[in-house]
């Protein structure tokens, strides 16, 4: 019996709900409520969201509709749970994880699961107090949001609300609660977690559902002998690979690719101490709690194969055959090169794939990270010289000025008889002009704590529609400040 037949009291969304991950048992998570916090304020919304989710007009305007986004209030339908899972983390085996600080609502009527995040404690919280910071739910919230404005697959987030409660972490700090929203929060843990505990009917069952809802095609072809858990598989590592490529080409670092923060749709799930990169850097770091490295910048592809393969051993039992679980992993060795090849050729403005290609995005990345470059601006520039034909702006970027004129000659030559105009275009529209600096962020979440959200609203603004000029916000756009560098994000972020 669902919790919620004992409530007196709940809040009507206007959303209808419907089983989803639920229907697979308790096997497979716990039913509980979220815990409430007091005198709960908004802090930021996102109307795209509310649209997706067929949210009333008006929905935000009610206190019944705040309470219940901050777990302090039932949401009429629903069944909160939170889910058990598993995982690698810092390629270390970790055992039982799980929904720590996370309660789905459900799944409603139109395909999309709801979680709040920060809704108090689980069974999975292993000692923690489930809650979350206003300072990281912010982040949360942004960069959801600037991932969807950039095209980049991603679950994304509704709203953030505030509370005064007091929350421990290296300093006190005042809660917050984030509900994200994504047509399935399950991970590559999931599945590890069954596999680990030998539970392969539930394995099973797991895996059964994920084909069914989201890679119905798996059941079809006779790929792998017509093997539907290699074939997905499969699917798996190939829209991980995107991701991957889309990653690198907007220079986004994840900060911790542990198999528990990895979607089974491809999606970027679970920001934490995420960046963009400032200076160009392959080897940069934006976790300070990677001590080791593992997950710089240069090191994300190979560590999503890593993930991946953690993934085909959970997925063993199921396919039955090693060679074929080694096997439906190959594709992401040509995925990922040429969905990345073809992301820096548009960064560059070329609709077709030439021969020398690889030397030309080679070149230029290796100027970009011998001169720490500013890479979103080192791109929006090119591309306005591709517009205008002003090439200083883009020169005055680089201290080897010789470098540089040797590669826009090649850069040039490739451009030869094509049209301008609709390279400039393309490039507009591959190179942003906003993307969610950490010092954008950080004066965001300082003018929040003093209870000013006025600039969480408009980098919000300007991350839905990153590759637009907004006229007057150049300076979201510009140099970051010296003091950025200084800035730590770690894994408690």
């Amino acid at each position: 019996m669902s919790l919620l037949a004992e409530d007196t009291e709940a809040a009507d969304l206007g959303l209808r709900w419907k089983p989803g991950f639920a229907a697979l048992g308790p096997a497979f998570f716990t039913e509980l409520r979220p815990t409430p916090l007091p005198d709960p304020y908004w802090v930021g919304r996102s109307e795209a969201v509310a649209r997706e989710l067929g949210l009333p007009t008006g929905w935000h305007e009610s206190k019944v509709t705040l309470a219940a986004l901050t777990g302090s209030l039932p949401v009429a339908g629903a069944r909160p749970i939170a889910t058990v899972y598993s995982g690698h983390q810092f390629g270390v085996w970790a055992g039982q994880l799980g929904d720590g600080r996370a309660i789905m609502l459900g799944e409603t009527e139109a395909g999309l699961e709801v979680q709040l995040k920060g809704a108090g404690r689980t069974p999975y919280s292993r000692g923690g107090d489930g809650r979350a910071v206003l300072r990281s739910s912010i982040r949360e919230f942004l960069c959801s949001e600037a991932m969807h404005g950039l095209g980049i697959p991603t679950t994304r987030a509704l709203c953030v609300t505030g509370s005064d409660a007091p929350v421990y972490r290296e300093e006190i700090e005042s809660a917050a609660v984030v509900t994200r929203v994504a047509p399935s929060f399950v991970r590559f843990g999931h599945f590890e977690h069954f596999a680990a505990n030998q539970r392969d009917e539930e394995l099973r069952a797991l895996a059964d559902y994920v084909i069914d809802r989201y890679y119905p095609a798996c059941r079809t072809t006779d790929r792998f002998g017509g093997n539907a858990y290699a074939v997905f598989l499969e699917a798996v590592s190939e829209r991980t690979a995107a991701l991957l490529a889309q990653w690198q080409a907007v220079g986004f670092c994840h900060g911790v690719m542990n198999t528990d923060n990895m979607s089974i749709l491809g999606l970027t799930i679970d920001y934490g101490p995420f960046q963009f990169l400032d200076g160009f850097d392959p080897r940069h770091i934006c976790n300070h709690s990677d001590t080791q490295g593992r997950y710089a910048f240069n090191q994300q592809p190979n560590v999503a194969y890593w993930n991946l393969f953690c993934l085909a051993q959970a997925l063993l039992p199921l396919i039955g055959d090693q060679e074929v679980a080694v096997a439906a992993l190959e594709s992401y060795k040509t995925v990922f090169p040429n969905e990345f090849e073809g992301r820096m050729r548009a960064k560059l403005g070329l609709t077709e794939a030439a021969e020398g290609d690889r030397p030309l995005i080679e070149g230029v990345l290796k100027l970009l990270a011998a001169g720490k470059v500013d890479y979103t601006i080192f791109w929006r520039r090119l591309s306005g010289y591709m517009a205008d034909g002003n090439v200083e702006p883009v020169r005055d970027l680089f201290l080897d000025r010789a470098g540089f004129d040797a590669w826009l000659l090649s850069f040039s030559q490739r451009h030869a008889g094509a049209d301008r105009a609709l390279a400039a275009e393309l490039m507009r529209r591959s190179n942003p002009k906003f993307v969610l600096r950490n010092h954008l962020g950080q004066q965001a979440i300082e003018a929040s704590q003093q209870k000013d959200h006025s600039g969480v609203a408009t980098l919000l603004a300007l991350l839905q529609t990153p590759f637009e000029e907004h006229p007057g916000a150049d300076a979201y756009a510009g140099f970051p400040p010296d003091w950025a560098s200084t800035i730590e994000i770690s894994c408690s972020s």
